[in-house]
């Protein structure tokens, strides 16, 4: 997706460009789950780059689950969670005490535009998922982890890639293209969000002029797959229907009126034609890490 599943603000504030993330976390913890395969597929990328990092930092981590999966893919390291929200950070470290991996596995409260806080030394890889466009200065806050990185040290840079998919473009009730339209307005909103950040600077996309910009050698891209096709499991099915539960509840001032009836059928557990008894969801997106390199 080319921005997030976590951004949408289900009505409760005059701002719909806020975002709470602790209010998100089962959301969070539930599509970082699903996607997993394809975030271990890009960690085993980052192994061949890097192959032997005795601190990993994951940058923006959330619940975690990113967090602990580095931890099992680099058995040797130790792994330092930031984030800047406190609900989130005991949830990785529940995460880790239950995976087994707490001994060598810490967070740190620190907010983004403020670097990465203070690490006990630098990092030798650092993870950043979709985390660096909450931050309104992103050139500002990459130098930030530059700083925080040693020298040698690899940073990985999630952003960008595709919309996620979950129906076909024909679903058989509304008008075709629901999602595309949807996709359509979630721009808008994320324009907005990102205009609203404190210290936003516009800055254009390219995420590797920007490793560069920050004093980085540019070292590769590579994107991910994550193909669920129907039928999906359960897990899959509810992960849709909070996404788009989501959607409806955080972009509904912009949609139009047909496209909000046909996604409350979507959503109506009552509906034969609803996501709870559909066959033919799937989920199918890719995803985008840049990768640079600080000079030694």
């Amino acid at each position: 997706m080319p921005h997030d599943h976590h951004g949408h603000r289900n009505g409760h504030t005059h701002d719909h460009t806020q975002i709470d993330f602790a209010e998100m976390l089962p959301l969070l913890e539930q599509e970082a789950e699903l996607y997993s395969p394809l975030y271990t597929r890009a960690a085993n990328w980052l192994r061949e780059l890097r192959p032997e990092p005795e601190l990993i930092v994951d940058a923006g981590s959330g619940p975690g689950v990113v967090s602990c999966l580095l931890a099992d893919t680099f058995p040797q390291a130790r792994v330092v969670a930031v984030d800047g929200v406190d609900p989130l950070l005991d949830r990785a470290r529940e995460r880790a005490e239950r995976l087994g991996v707490a001994d060598r596995f810490s967070t740190l409260r620190a907010e983004l535009a403020d670097g990465i806080g203070d690490l006990e030394y630098p990092a030798d890889l650092l993870w950043a998922s979709r985390s660096l466009h909450h931050v309104g200065d992103q050139r500002a806050a990459l130098a930030g982890f530059v700083r925080g990185l040693a020298p040698g040290g690899t940073l990985a840079l999630l952003e960008g890639g595709l919309p996620t998919r979950f129906l076909p473009r024909d679903i058989g009730i509304g008008r075709p293209g629901l999602q595309s339209r949807i996709d359509a307005v979630h721009e808008h909103w994320f324009a907005e969000m990102r205009a609203a950040l404190p210290g936003a600077v516009a800055e254009t996309e390219d995420w590797p002029a920007l490793l560069t910009g920050v004093g980085l050698r540019y070292a590769a891209t590579r994107s991910f797959l994550l193909d669920l096709p129907a039928p999906v499991s359960d897990e899959a099915r509810a992960f849709v229907i909070t996404s788009l539960t989501r959607r409806r509840e955080g972009l509904a001032e912009d949609l139009d009126a047909d496209d909000i009836a046909t996604l409350d059928r979507l959503l109506d557990p009552d509906d034969k034609a609803s996501l709870h008894h559909r066959p033919d969801i799937f989920v199918l997106t890719a995803q985008t890490v840049h990768v640079g390199v600080k000079p030694e």
